[in-house]
C-alpha cells in the first residue's frame, strides 16, 4: 500500500498542473486573456524545477565534501550505502540541468523555436507544460544512473525483492494513474467530456482487422527482438548484467504466474499507450515520443534494451499514425504477454 500511495503522490503534482493548464487553455479557446490558471500551472512547475535545482546543487556540495573527506563516507554508510556516494556529481547535474531546461521550455521564444520542429502550439498553456514535463523523464533517468543500477538492484535484494502481489498492485496503480494523467492532459474534466477525451486519445472500438493487425504486430516484434538479440551476441555485444539484475528484482516475480504475465501486458498497454501514443505523439511527433518512451524505462539505463524499447516505440507510433491508439494498445499488450510466456516456459529469448 505504501508503494501505491507513493505512486499516486508522485503523479498528483503533474495531474494538478495539467488540470490548471487545461483551465487556462479553456479560457484561451473562449477568447479570454491568459489568466490565473495558466499562471498557476507555470508557477507550480517552476516550483517543482526550482526544488530540483536546489537539491542538485546540494548534491554537488555533498560531492565536494566527500572528495575532501573520504573517511566521512565510511562513517555515514556501509555496504551498498557507500557506493551511493560515487556518482554524486552525475546525480547533481541530472537534477539541476534538466530542471533549468524545463523552466526555459516554459518561455515563449523557446516554445516558438521548438514549434518549428514538432507540432506544438506555442500559445497553448497545455502544450507549454507538456513540453516542459519532458524534462521530468530526463531527471528520472539521470537519477537512476546517478544512484546506479547495481545499487538499486542490491537495495531491492536486501529488502527481500518485490513480492508478486505488491508488484502487481504497484504496476496497476502506476499505469492507471498514467491513463488518468493522459485523459486530464487532453482536457477531461475541464474542456472535454470523457467520450471526447477518448477520441482525442485515439481510443476507439477497434475493428476486426485492426485487432488482427495489432496481435500480429505484437508477435512479430517479439521475433524481431529475438533476431536483434542474436545478432548482438554474434557481434560480441553482451547483455548488461546490472540491467538484468535490476529488471529481475523489479519485474521477475511477474513472470512466475499467469496473472503476473497478464498484468505485465494489459497494465502497460492501458497506461503507457494513452499517455505516449494517445496524448503525447500528436504533439511531439513520432521520434521524440518514441525517445521519451524509451527513456522513461529508466531501469534499463542506457543500454541495448533502451534501444529495443525505442524501436518498439517507433513501431507502436506508426501503428497509432496509421490506425489508432487502440491498435497500439493491442500490439503492446501482445508483445509484453508473449515475452512473459516465453520467460514463464523458459524459452530462450532476449527480454528487453
Amino acid at each position: 500500500m505504501q508503494d501505491i500511495a507513493g505512486i499516486v503522490l508522485a503523479f498528483l503534482p503533474i495531474i494538478a498542473i495539467l488540470f490548471f493548464a487545461n483551465l487556462g487553455q479553456g479560457q484561451r479557446e473562449r477568447g479570454e486573456p491568459a489568466g490565473f490558471f495558466t499562471t498557476l500551472a507555470c508557477a507550480l512547475l517552476i516550483i517543482v524545477y526550482g526544488t530540483g535545482i536546489l537539491i542538485g546543487f546540494t548534491a554537488h556540495l555533498m560531492g565536494f565534501i566527500v572528495e575532501r573527506e573520504p573517511a566521512l563516507v565510511a562513517s555515514l554508510a556501509s555496504g551498498v550505502g557507500e557506493s551511493l556516494f560515487d556518482n554524486l556529481h552525475l546525480l547533481a547535474v541530472g537534477l539541476w540541468l534538466p530542471s533549468l531546461v524545463g523552466i526555459l521550455l516554459l518561455t515563449k521564444p523557446i516554445r516558438v523555436a521548438v514549434s518549428h520542429i514538432i507540432p506544438i502550439d506555442p500559445e497553448s498553456p497545455v502544450d507549454a507544460v507538456a513540453l516542459s514535463f519532458t524534462m521530468l523523464i530526463v531527471i528520472n533517468l539521470m537519477t537512476t544512473l546517478g544512484v546506479g543500477l547495481e545499487n538499486l538492484a542490491k537495495m531491492l535484494a536486501e529488502d527481500g525483492g518485490a513480492d508478486t502481489g505488491g508488484t502487481i498492485g504497484s504496476l496497476w496503480a502506476q499505469q492507471l494513474v498514467m491513463a488518468i494523467t493522459a485523459a486530464i492532459g487532453v482536457g477531461w474534466l475541464t474542456r472535454r467530456n470523457f467520450a471526447s477525451s477518448l477520441r482525442r486519445l485515439g481510443i476507439v472500438p477497434p475493428t476486426g482487422p485492426q485487432m488482427l493487425i495489432g496481435l500480429a504486430a505484437g508477435v512479430a516484434m517479439v521475433f524481431v527482438v529475438g533476431i536483434l538479440g542474436y545478432l548482438a551476441m554474434r557481434m560480441g555485444l553482451q547483455a548488461n548484467q546490472d540491467v538484468e539484475n535490476l529488471t529481475e528484482q523489479l519485474l521477475g516475480s511477474l513472470f512466475e504466474s499467469p496473472w503476473g504475465i497478464v498484468t505485465l501486458g494489459l497494465a502497460a498497454a492501458l497506461g503507457e499507450e494513452p499517455l505516449f501514443r494517445g496524448a503525447a505523439q500528436p504533439k511531439f511527433g513520432l521520434i521524440l515520443t518514441a525517445l521519451l518512451f524509451a527513456l522513461v524505462h529508466s531501469q534499463y539505463g542506457i543500454s541495448l534494451s533502451t534501444g529495443i524499447v525505442f524501436l518498439l516505440g517507433i513501431v507502436l507510433g506508426v501503428i497509432r499514425m496509421r490506425g489508432n491508439t487502440s491498435m497500439s494498445m493491442i500490439t503492446h499488450a501482445t508483445y509484453n504477454i508473449t515475452l512473459g510466456l516465453l520467460a514463464f516456459y523458459s524459452i530462450p529469448f532476449m527480454e528487453p
